[in-house]
């Protein structure tokens, strides 16, 4: 995976009807270039499936997928209130954050489908969020 992958994911994550035209637009490559990244992410598992989800959908939850903690330092010149404002916009994984004391700003409970998704969820926290250093763990029960 690259940074075009990122991307690519970041657009279908918010949006998986888009047309391979208007995700090539927006990530920078033809339409049919968009469309033969996304075959080989499907292809290789890194896309599992599309979906839909309904006003009515449950919200990620524990037990439907790794459950994690990720305590986070925010890098230079990122505020609170700039670091929570990106969490409510694409982070529908984080069931909580929690502004806290000690050598790290936040504490966040997310829930995630698998490791993959789990390392492009860190690497969004410290690209989108401002997060400048995660330490996670994962829950092994409850």
């Amino acid at each position: 995976m690259d940074g075009i992958d990122d991307a690519i994911l970041r657009e279908l994550t918010a949006d998986a009807r888009l047309s391979y035209s208007d995700l090539g637009e927006r990530v920078g490559l033809s339409p049919n270039a968009a469309a033969n990244r996304v075959r080989r992410l499907v292809a290789d598992g890194t896309i599992r499936g599309f979906t839909i989800v309904t006003a009515s959908s449950p919200p990620t939850r524990p037990g439907s997928g790794l459950e994690v903690f990720i305590e986070v330092r925010l890098a230079d010149g990122i505020t609170n209130e700039a670091f929570t404002a990106a969490l409510t916009h694409g982070f529908g994984q984080v069931l909580d954050a929690v502004h806290v004391t000690g050598s790290y700003d936040y504490l966040l409970h997310a829930v995630v489908a698998d490791p993959a998704a789990l390392d492009l969820f860190v690497r969004r926290l410290k690209r989108e969020a401002g997060a400048g250093q995660t330490f996670t763990r994962l829950a092994l029960r409850a």
